[in-house]
């Protein structure tokens, strides 16, 4: 290879309607088609410098206690505006006229606010163009009453977002009635877990073209993984004429084994052996089920050492798990020692195994108190342990919060820097790239067999092979390749997206609640910077996934694992993120891209070389924004090259066909002689 530098109630029945549960960010929203517009969960807010506005429909759909279907549409063609266009099944919940929204950027706005079941939806017409927010509720963090009436005279409510924004509306004091019925909807909708209600995304039902429930197959991409490895040693076994050996490899293949050294296990298809694992695993050939079991026990949440990845040559492999049990008193488990022994000598070309633990040292250590800790040398022979110092999940909630203090709303130009530094964001960022280039260089550059872990391997653990994988296989870094590795490093192995963001649930203080995944993407965004060619996908398709991450709007991101969503049926009642995404992949393609499937990419990883995602969270201030969307421009890009390309082919065209006209003439006329002229295009 080349190198170049509780979840029960989400889907909770009620009435007869059909059930999903997603999240999501919003971004701006501009529609392109009925189809798109139906399909994107928009919430944009428009400004002075750059106006957006939702699609309108002709009339709404409405099922509300407080607003009649027809009251509410009169309401607007009275008033001039226009209702926004309605998903599938979103009803109109509430609405109000001469609400003032305190925007931070413009000012006080005067407007009517309209809730549904999906979204809270603002619209100013006293502007040029008319100013709009669009929110998905499952954005909103906190719902919070801001004292009593104001110095004007009004009542008014803030909203918490988790997407680094803070909105204040206000009523007129003698509207609080209908100031306290909007509170309630929102917070009914916002949160209707915590009210025993479902998420929108079982509501939706939006039927497109590409179904991305199938993207992900965890037998195809083992089989894909070791292609290119069974089909080099195909071709050596055909030159020597061992057909038997040919045919024994070629079944292997069939059957889903990678290869001599690694065996898929169906031991934890029930999900008996570890509740928040895949029910298909691959672990090494010579381990039986009955001793992984005994490993099992051995490892934190009973997440036993396997499979993430395997070099195509090399065969030195990317194994993840959970930290083992040793406690206080340095407990060994003679199962565990043999099973890592065994992923060592899977690889012939390293007889050593490194073991990356993502914490610290210390923290490390302080989990023996708890029954944990790692990996002592000793026990494992050959095998060496290095610490990454990565924080945990309320070290980094912290630093987020820190980092929406400095950017949201207004940014204070004289101490940019030294605030930016104070949130240590940016530090976080490149000790998680940092651990996961150590990783590829160990396998990539020294063919050795890595095992990855942190405590109980659903965070950190994720963050690191999957960033690690991205550099080592080009196939992670088309679109559907990276759809592929969040389904297979993050959704099938367990992270906990419905704790780590709180879909529905009220309880903003939750200690479970952490950035993780977010910062995962900010890492991708750091190498798709460094390496502007080398993804398929540009910047919009990452602020994509991160705006669906809360926006309930699609059921990829719901439950926290696979046996959850499949207990709740996701597949089934919702719709996957990457149905939205396959349907147009145009808007997500980079123009740039070049298909170097076999290099290595080794960014570098020191600060200097690292930035602040400016495209994602300090998108909501009009001053920090760029006047094109970028993925705009490369739509653009993308037209150019298309009609180049056309210009390229018309040209070459017109060579072959005066080169076959020269060719006839000389046949046809043997005294005349000719130059032979050769064209480049």
């Amino acid at each position: 290879m080349e190198k170049s530098g509780s979840v029960d109630s989400l889907g909770s029945k009620r009435s007869s309607s059909r059930q999903p549960s997603v999240d999501s960010l919003s971004s701006t929203s501009t529609s392109r088609s009925d189809r798109s517009a139906q399909a994107k969960p928009l919430f944009a807010m428009s400004s002075e410098s750059v106006a957006t506005s939702a699609e309108l429909s002709p009339e709404f759909r409405v099922r509300s206690l407080h607003v009649k279907p027809k009251t509410a549409a009169k309401v607007f063609r009275d008033s001039g505006k226009e209702e926004p266009q309605l998903l599938p099944n979103e009803a109109v919940q509430d609405m109000a006229q001469d609400v003032t929204y305190f925007c931070p950027f413009i000012g006080a706005l005067s407007g009517t606010v309209l809730v549904t079941n999906y979204r809270l939806f603002f619209r100013c017409m006293d502007r040029e163009p008319a100013f709009v927010l669009d929110l998905p509720l499952g954005v909103v963090s906190r719902v919070e009453k801001i004292g009593g009436a104001s110095n004007r005279g009004d009542v008014s409510y803030g909203l918490v977002c988790k997407d680094m924004r803070n909105l204040r509306f206000a009523h007129k004091q003698m509207e609080d009635t209908l100031r306290k019925s909007i509170f309630e909807v929102l917070v009914k909708f916002a949160f209707p877990v915590s009210n025993g209600l479902q998420i929108y995304a079982f509501e939706y039902g939006q039927v497109f073209p590409e179904n991305g429930w199938k993207v992900y197959d965890a037998l195809s991409e083992y089989k894909r993984q070791v292609f290119f490895f069974l089909n080099d040693h195909i071709c050596l076994m055909l030159r020597e004429a061992h057909c038997i050996a040919v045919l024994c490899v070629y079944v292997c293949f069939l059957k889903g084994i990678p290869n001599e050294s690694w065996r898929i296990t169906k031991v934890n298809d029930h999900y008996e052996v570890c509740d928040t694992y895949p029910s298909t695993l691959a672990v090494p050939v010579n381990i039986p089920d009955e001793e992984l079991k005994r490993v099992a026990a051995f490892r934190a949440k009973g997440r036993i050492p396997v499979l993430s990845w395997i070099h195509p040559e090399s065969q030195a492999t990317v194994t993840r798990c959970s930290q083992p049990m040793v406690g206080v008193n340095g407990k060994r488990s003679k199962e565990d020692e043999k099973y890592l022994q065994a992923i060592m000598d899977a690889n012939a070309q390293s007889h050593k195994l490194f073991i990356f633990d993502a914490r610290p040292s210390v923290n490390a250590a302080a989990n023996k108190m708890k029954g944990g800790g790692y990996e002592s040398e000793d026990a494992y022979q050959n095998a060496e342990l290095v610490f990454l110092d990565i924080h945990n999940i309320h070290v980094m909630r912290e630093s987020l919060r820190k980092l929406k203090d400095v950017v949201y709303p207004n940014i204070e130009d004289s101490h940019w820097l030294s605030n930016l530094e104070s949130t240590h964001w940016l530090e976080h960022i490149k000790l998680i790239l940092a651990g996961a280039l150590r990783i590829a260089d160990k396998v990539e550059s020294g063919k050795t067999s890595v095992v990855v872990h942190c405590s109980d391997g659903w965070d950190r653990t994720g963050q690191l092979t999957s960033l690690a994988m991205l550099m080592l296989d080009g196939y992670y870094r088309t679109i559907r390749g990276f759809e592929v590795l969040l389904e297979k490093e993050w959704l099938s192995f367990g992270h906990r997206f419905q704790l780590r963001l709180g879909h529905g649930d009220k309880n903003h203080t939750d200690a479970d609640r952490s950035p993780v995944f977010i910062q995962f993407i900010d890492c991708v965004w750091q190498l798709t910077r460094q390496f502007p060619a080398a993804f398929e996908f540009n910047e919009y398709f990452l602020v994509t996934i991160l705006d669906h991450l809360y926006s309930c709007l699609f059921g990829t991101f719901l439950c926290n694992s696979e046996q959850q969503r499949l207990k709740e049926e996701i597949p089934k009642r919702t719709v996957s993120l990457w149905s939205y995404v396959n349907s147009q992949l145009e808007e997500f393609t980079n123009p740039m891209y070049v298909n170097y499937s076999n290099h290595v990419l080794f960014p570098v990883v020191s600060l200097r070389h690292l930035e602040l995602w400016v495209g994602y969270y300090i998108r909501w201030n009009p001053r920090m924004r760029p006047q094109e969307p970028v993925h705009q421009r490369h739509k653009e890009l993308l037209a150019k090259r298309a009609e180049l390309q056309k210009r390229v082919d018309e040209l070459q065209r017109e060579v072959t066909n005066r080169s076959a006209s020269s060719s006839s003439e000389r046949t046809g006329s043997p005294t005349r002689s000719i130059t032979p002229v050769q064209t480049f295009v």
